[in-house]
């Protein structure tokens, strides 16, 4: 697997509080944060106005519950119940006590996992060839059993089709597999109880290759893939074939998804550590992106679009995940050339004077750093409640 070249001298240290774009100063990155998105937050996570007012045109914020629950019953907001963004205000200050507990136990590990987007499901993909869908509102009983066909290595990822009826999985392969989840057969044993349909996303003088990401377009009609041979694919699945391939990036292209409605805009991130925007209407013959986003250090593990065609989030092997506005992309990458290209993800721990480290020409809206990407393309979301 290729690696970013990467040289300590070549950046300085810092942290997410103090990082600063090539075009502007710390200062001007937190006036630009506080736009769309910041005050959408707000919208969705604010108590009613009434119910912080403690005087003319004076609002006095944190709520206290208390006061919170006299509005909700005096019916302050007109509403006779918490909105949302009241309920967000009160749970805010309260940590989950009950958990974790387990739900299931497979005798392989698991690689995928996911949650339906009204949150009633929920998808685990394993390495021993099984994905098992949970009804969440039934007490996590397994409302679908699949054992996969024609595994290579592992289940590398699985999207569920808008309508929750149909489930694709992927695998080190070129060909992915679509099942009927929404069936009456709980065992889906591939091709015995169930038909699990290919689909091959190669051409004939291909050489092989594997599946890192695949996703649903948001109106069912189409597939998106990421694989390991540097490229994007699209298939459409009323056609029943391949309609684009790109040769996307310099390395594994470890996750790809829509990044709205209309199915024009997609983004990919790759292993060498660049976002890329692709725009179909205007492609051209040299397939160029529409734009790039630099900001990572190492290889990017995951993209989750919120859904606008806008913003979108990305995890990295640096250990960072990164909030992005496309507006700021740029048309060329530039590759300063960070840390040691000898560390490996997959079974080395990432080397302390690294997290420290900060791409010179970051594009990104804000860092958030804490947790651990190793041993797997580790994932991230935007909450539903957010989107």
């Amino acid at each position: 697997m290729s690696r970013f070249h990467k040289n300590r001298d070549a950046c300085f240290d810092g942290n997410a509080n103090n990082e600063s774009s090539a075009s502007g100063s710390s200062g001007q990155r937190t006036s630009y944060l506080d736009h769309e998105i910041a005050q959408l937050t707000k919208l969705r996570s604010g108590p009613h106005k009434l119910l912080g007012c403690v005087g003319p045109g004076r609002i006095r914020l944190p709520v206290s519950t208390v006061r919170m629950l006299v509005g909700r019953e005096g019916n302050y907001s007109g509403r006779g119940r918490f909105s949302s963004g009241d309920g967000c205000h009160v749970l805010s200050r309260y940590l989950p006590i009950n958990g974790p507990w387990m739900v299931d136990r497979m005798k392989s590990r698991a690689y995928v996992s996911q949650f339906s987007a009204d949150g009633s499901l929920f998808i685990a993909g394993f390495q021993g060839s099984h994905i098992r869908v949970y009804d969440v509102d039934r007490g996590w009983t397994v409302l679908k059993d699949i054992s996969a066909r024609n595994l290579r290595w592992t289940i590398t990822d699985t999207s569920l089709s808008p309508d929750q009826n149909y489930l694709v999985y992927a695998s080190m392969s070129p060909i992915v597999h679509i099942v009927n989840v929404g069936s009456a057969t709980r065992q889906s044993i591939a091709n015995v109880t169930e038909i699990h349909y290919g689909l091959n996303l190669s051409s004939e003088d291909e050489d092989e290759f594997g599946i890192f990401s695949v996703k649903f377009s948001t109106d069912g009609r189409e597939l998106v893939a990421a694989t390991s041979d540097c490229s994007i694919c699209v298939y459409d699945l009323g056609a029943d074939k391949l309609t684009l391939r790109i040769p996307a990036h310099m390395s594994d292209v470890n996750t790809v998804c829509f990044a709205d409605d209309s199915g024009h805009l997609i983004y990919s991130g790759s292993d060498d550590s660049f976002c890329k925007v692709w725009d179909r209407r205007c492609l051209g013959t040299k397939g160029q992106p529409a734009g790039i986003l630099m900001g990572h250090l190492e290889g990017i593990t995951f993209i989750d679009s919120r859904g606008d065609g806008r913003y979108l989030i990305s995890n990295g092997k640096d250990q960072t995940t990164k909030l992005w506005d496309i507006r700021k992309m740029s048309s060329n990458a530039i590759n300063p050339g960070l840390g040691d290209e000898d560390w490996d993800y997959r079974w080395m721990d990432y080397p302390p004077y690294a997290r420290n480290l900060i791409h010179p020409h970051d594009q990104s809206l804000a860092t958030y750093k804490g947790h651990s990407v190793l041993r797997t393309l580790i994932r991230c979301y935007f909450s539903p409640s957010f989107r």
